[in-house]
């Protein structure tokens, strides 16, 4: 099979699941005014989005942009996974590039697992010896995605044992009212605190007043339950 977006268009049609594209329909949120309200899926898995994604390795980044711009949910997966991969693999110029895609593109990475699946690999990994600064800029955005992206970023900064950005960005969406959000930093603190037990319980005892219930919650969930107990009454 010729390698070209026609090609993988037609490949994407030819695995579709029907009874499983409604099935994604409702977990991600498609109805009117839903987060992902009006999003098209096909009814691929994951392990299928990356195979097909392999396979079209070779694609052109003319044609992975066109591909970001998709109505299908999983043709930007797709987009995506590719992306993703070229940046490992890809030098300086390469990751500079993908990254400067990436960054172009945000409105159509519009869902939480297409910014759970790319952020952090590519937008943390490029920003991790570059100025950050752009974390703290998605952070203020009023875009939900974007906003998902600049915490979830600095899940590569936490693999490296660095944790400073990702508290700065917490505190920066202490006030956010969005449950995706209220989520994706609990879920980076629970991250901090399996390497760092001490640095998590300092974060949360002197902000688990104002900190969301939801947040909290996911912090804690490795913690013994009589101190989750504990955390969850003063929250």
């Amino acid at each position: 099979m010729p390698v070209s977006l026609a090609a993988l268009k037609k490949m994407v049609r030819s695995e579709a699941d029907p009874a499983k594209a409604v099935v994604l329909k409702g977990f991600f949120k498609t109805g009117k005014g839903d987060y992902g309200e009006g999003d098209r899926f096909m009814g691929l898995t994951v392990p299928i989005s990356r195979r097909i994604a392999n396979k079209f390795a070779a694609l052109r980044v003319v044609d992975i942009q066109k591909l970001l711009t998709s109505s299908i949910h999983e043709e930007r997966l797709i987009a995506l996974l590719m992306m993703v991969e070229r940046f490992d693999k890809g030098n300086e110029k390469v990751k500079r590039d993908i990254y400067t895609l990436y960054i172009a593109s945000t409105t159509r990475i519009n869902n939480w697992d297409l910014v759970d699946l790319s952020a952090d690999k590519i937008v943390g990994r490029y920003l991790f010896n570059h100025s950050r600064q752009k974390l703290f800029t998605l952070a203020r955005s009023k875009n939900i995605w974007e906003r998902r992206i600049a915490i979830i970023a600095t899940f590569y900064f936490i693999k490296q044992n660095d944790f400073e950005t990702t508290v700065a960005i917490i505190k920066l969406l202490l006030n956010d009212r969005h449950d995706l959000i209220h989520k994706s930093m609990g879920w980076m603190l629970r991250e901090i605190g399996k390497r760092s037990s001490p640095v998590l319980r300092q974060f949360l005892n002197e902000y688990k007043e104002i900190l969301p219930r939801t947040t909290v919650r996911y912090a804690i969930e490795r913690f013994p339950e009589k101190e989750r107990k504990k955390y969850l009454a003063r929250s």
